[in-house]
């Protein structure tokens, strides 16, 4: 079939369902410049402008999802384009095939403009487990060599490498950090005073998902390059919660799944390597293209992907610019910020999270003295339907719960919250 076939398919067949979705598309986002026009200067944490938002997200009825740190919402228009792409593969999987796969380089171009970088330097995979994996595995080291983490990691930060220090010997040093760090250089003196010689890779989380934390990965680039370090940021949160600039942030490895802030579907994640450095890591999957390609197209080469759910995660991304990063990022910090002051007003209530906003952002981790994590999850989800999870380690005094504040989000929402806590500390 010829490419002007293909498209003649698109308006015939399952002409009149595609073209509703496409319409349906149109319609949000004409409403979404509508709202920008009317509220351009309106910068209130909550009003007309965030409940119209609200609504472009589908949700059961007083669903109240405050847990996207796992697993996020779809907005409408990123359901309607999933939907639209596997029902053209269900339908006409050759024409899938054979000219969708195109629309995956206009993608790559989104992405790497959303953040910052060149396509040359945006791998599309999975999600931030599978890039933290690709770059330590990728990465040559010898025995002896040394990758400083800090008490922070997520499972994906730490074990990637701890596989690398049983199979080649490489040493995996943890610096202990607070919770939450009291500045930004409590976190800087820390990694400084764990360098050695032998030091070759600082592997952080930006965004810490047991306490919140947004660690100061600026600085702690310039003290890797001063040394001849390489840095990798596991950034899981990163998109979609923050307005992220890789260039600003100086990493050299940048890792993210758009599933939990940004709106896209599960199965989509983002790998930014620097150009500069892509010829020090090797590609873990081979296929062809893995010793032709000079950019990062070499570390995806897969076959056959569920590509509905890349064009997916390009919605989102149009998504949110229509309504504008920095836009997200201020509501985001804002009703953080709000939950993290009304709680540190409650008797028994200890904050994991950092009151500064340059060290925090949409994820609030907490605990209440003498009441178990479970309780306050099952309370909340049985009292006003909202949903948060357990998180953190007795280990390092993070074990508590975990909330998300994402744009759906409101302060009435946030006041639920608040008067569970309250009812749940009077009762303990």
């Amino acid at each position: 079939m010829e490419r002007r076939n293909f498209f003649k398919y698109l308006v015939g067949g399952t002409a009149l369902t595609l073209y509703s979705l496409n319409k349906a598309n149109a319609a949000i986002y004409q409403s979404i410049a509508g709202l920008n026009r009317d509220y351009f200067q309106d910068e209130s944490p909550d009003g007309p402008y965030w409940e119209a938002i609200a609504k472009h997200f589908i949700f059961q009825d007083d669903f109240i999802m405050m847990n996207n740190g796992t697993v996020g919402p779809m907005p409408k228009p990123v359901f309607n384009t999933l939907t639209k792409y596997f029902r053209i593969q269900a339908t006409n999987p050759y024409d899938f095939y054979n000219f969708l796969p195109r629309k995956r380089e206009e993608i790559r171009g989104r992405l790497a403009k959303f953040i910052n970088a060149s396509p040359d330097e945006i791998v599309i995979n999975r999600n931030t487990t599978e890039g933290m994996n690709l770059f330590a595995n990728g990465l040559d080291m010898k025995e002896g060599d040394e990758v400083i983490i800090s008490s922070h990691e997520h499972p994906a930060g730490i074990h990637p490498w701890k596989l690398k220090e049983k199979r080649y010997g490489i040493k995996v040093k943890e610096v202990p950090l607070g919770a939450p760090p009291k500045n930004v250089d409590e976190v800087i003196k820390a990694f400084k005073n764990a360098i050695t010689p032998r030091t070759r890779v600082f592997s952080v989380s930006h965004t810490v998902y047991l306490t919140g934390l947004i660690f100061p990965v600026k600085e702690l680039s310039e003290i890797a390059h001063e040394n001849n370090i390489l840095i990798i940021a596991d950034s899981a949160h990163g998109m979609g919660m923050l307005n992220i600039d890789v260039q600003q942030l100086g990493v050299d490895a940048f890792a993210s799944s758009p599933y939990k802030w940004l709106g896209a579907p599960t199965g989509c994640g983002v790998l930014y390597v620097k150009k500069e450095i892509q010829d020090r890591l090797w590609p873990c999957i081979a296929n062809s293209g893995w010793d032709t390609h000079e950019n990062a197209r070499k570390f995806e080469t897969l076959g056959q992907r569920a590509e509905a759910l890349t064009f997916a995660l390009g919605e989102a991304v149009d998504f949110q610019n229509r309504i504008g990063k920095e836009r997200i990022e201020r509501r985001i910090k804002s009703l953080a910020g709000y939950l993290k002051k009304e709680l540190k007003g409650i008797p028994k209530v200890r904050l994991h999270t950092s009151t500064d906003p340059y060290l925090s952002g949409g994820l609030t981790a907490f605990s209440i003295e003498g009441v178990k994590p479970e309780r306050i999850v099952n309370y909340l989800r049985e009292k006003y339907n909202i949903v948060i999870r357990t998180i953190g380690r007795d280990r390092d005094n993070t074990r508590g719960v975990r909330v998300s504040t994402h744009i759906y989000i409101s302060r009435k929402h946030i006041d639920m919250v608040l008067e569970g806590v309250n009812y749940l500390v009077r009762n303990s």
